[in-house]
């Protein structure tokens, strides 16, 4: 008698589980008949699945870690993100979400997920390469990842069911290091490859000649993004450099060539976004990925404070004497007092991310970088709130991400347009007007003014990979920083404006005298 209860009540369940397969497979005619009419050629085979094969493959494909492309706007609220793919995939957004709904509920409790309350555990730190792995909604495209039954399914046209929906995974860490190269008896990867200490270069030339020298350091990096949208290099008057790798900061010593300090953050961040220092002192502002800006003395080795708010990626940092001012992917600037326990006095607002954020020497204008190609100048005024009106803004034709105001002359901003532009823009905040836009042919991720020199330094991207040094007012070609495999993403200009620190995306990083 008991087991024909139990017989009973396992048809019950698998009653209900069909039922809700029944809806899935409604819900995806629905959409694939809506795609047919936009010009689709096949309609989503539903009476072809079976309930045994769906269950069966996304069950593997849960289990499966199929790593996900970065983007430069991806926070940790994953899941409202992924509507909005789904909304592409499928033409209808409110179609997705009845379909997301219906799944959650097929999958096992363990790993059930719903939108909107998903909360990120803490991170452990280990070994490998850093990989971030996002929740997607796509079809699957690789051969290889079918078994043979779906196979079967695939060769009468249906898509790979099974690959639409993918459980978020928590991402891999690993905290950066640095490591002089000490060539011939180097051992980073690179060098072993081909990547010798003699390609690096310093190019210095005229009109009709030139002089080659050789930079003072080269640093092998491990854990450093390959993200055009962050800002994680900065050099203080106490010569000390701060470079975020992974979720970790490195301290280096600009004189002795020492990695003095390492801040690890891996229990609480995904990875370092954007570092500053402060103007006066050793404390250190670092962004993290989580929104969270924190505020560190290096040498105490001590967090002072942890400022929330934002609710994504902290990109930008900058400060004006005691007020930090930082910039998030959501479009939202905050002015923090670090001197007060209400930290935030002023709020700005961008349509889009931020992705530069500078202070002028003065301190009496603040330029504001956004992904959606405006370059916005503020006013003075830490108490702003949301509807504050901006002084000026400055269209461009791409994200505004490498900015940073000329010291010797006030009203002159620096600005490098993105791959879709390659110009050099000397900008007079006064008319909005371009003094001088000289062309790189690539994108330019960073720029640096030379104070020394009355120059200005240019980190680009593909074809070349260099710096280029360009001489005032007239912007020629001076000179270039030659070496580096993949594109200069930071610049910064040490204390005594003599040497730049150079760090790209194929993990090297070079100090160079430009005296």
């Amino acid at each position: 008698m008991e087991w024909k209860l139990e017989r009973t009540a396992r048809r019950r369940i698998r009653t209900e589980e069909e039922m809700l397969w029944e809806d899935v497979m409604r819900v995806l005619a629905k959409d694939m008949k809506q795609k047919r009419g936009q010009g689709s050629p096949k309609v989503f085979d539903a009476v072809n699945t079976t309930y045994s094969n769906f269950k069966s493959n996304f069950a593997k494909r849960l289990s499966a870690e199929v790593p996900a492309a970065s983007s430069p706007i991806t926070t940790r609220w994953r899941q409202s993100q992924t509507r909005d793919v789904a909304a592409h995939s499928f033409g209808e957004e409110h179609s997705t979400a009845d379909l997301t709904e219906i799944v959650l509920r097929l999958t096992p409790e363990k790993e059930t997920l719903i939108p909107g309350s998903y909360k990120e555990p803490l991170k452990t730190p280990s070994k490998g390469i850093f990989e971030t792995n996002n929740s997607a909604l796509h079809f699957c495209k690789a051969p290889h990842a079918l078994d043979r039954s779906w196979k079967e399914n695939a060769s009468k046209g249906q898509k790979c069911l099974n690959q639409l929906f993918l459980t978020q995974k928590v991402a891999q860490q690993v905290n950066g290091k640095m490591q002089l190269c000490e060539q011939p008896q180097c051992i980073w990867k690179g060098c072993s490859d081909g990547v010798k200490d003699e390609y690096f270069y310093i190019q210095r030339f005229s009109d009709t000649n030139y002089s080659i020298l050789q930079p003072e350091v080269i640093i092998h990096l491990t854990g450093l993004r390959n993200d055009y949208y962050l800002n994680i290099l900065d050099w203080n008057f106490q010569n000390l450099v701060a470079i975020a790798l992974g979720s970790s900061v490195h301290i280096w010593n600009g004189e002795s060539h020492n990695d003095i300090e390492n801040i690890d953050l891996s229990l609480t961040c995904n990875y370092i976004s954007s570092v500053s220092w402060i103007e006066e002192g050793n404390f250190l502002a670092v962004g993290t990925s989580e929104g969270e800006v924190q505020l560190w003395d290096v040498v105490a080795k001590k967090r002072l404070r942890n400022m929330l708010g934002h609710l994504s990626v902290v990109g930008a940092l900058s400060w004006n004497h005691y007020i930090l001012s930082s910039g998030s992917r959501l479009g939202h600037v905050y002015h923090h007092d670090v001197r007060v326990a209400q930290h935030r006095v002023g709020t700005l607002h961008h349509k889009q991310a931020v992705c530069a954020l500078k202070w002028s020497p003065s301190g009496r204008l603040l330029s504001s970088g956004c992904s959606d190609g405006l370059l916005t100048i503020w006013p003075h005024d830490p108490g702003v709130t949301a509807q504050g009106c901006p002084l000026k803004v400055i269209p461009q034709s791409t994200a505004v991400k490498a900015v940073d105001w000329c010291p010797w002359q006030s009203g002159v901003l620096a600005v490098g347009g993105g791959m879709k532009d390659g110009h050099l823009h000397i900008l007079d905040i006064n008319t909005g007007q371009s003094i001088q836009t000289p062309s790189t042919n690539s994108q330019i991720c960073s720029l640096v003014w030379l104070p020394k020199t009355k120059e200005v330094a240019t980190g680009q991207g593909s074809p070349r990979n260099d710096v280029t040094v360009w001489a005032c007012p007239a912007l020629a070609r001076s000179g270039g920083f030659f070496g580096h495999r993949g594109r200069v993403l930071h610049l910064a200009l040490s204390p005594d404006q003599t040497k730049v620190f150079s760090a790209a995306a194929d993990g090297t990083a070079c100090v160079w005298n430009c005296r």
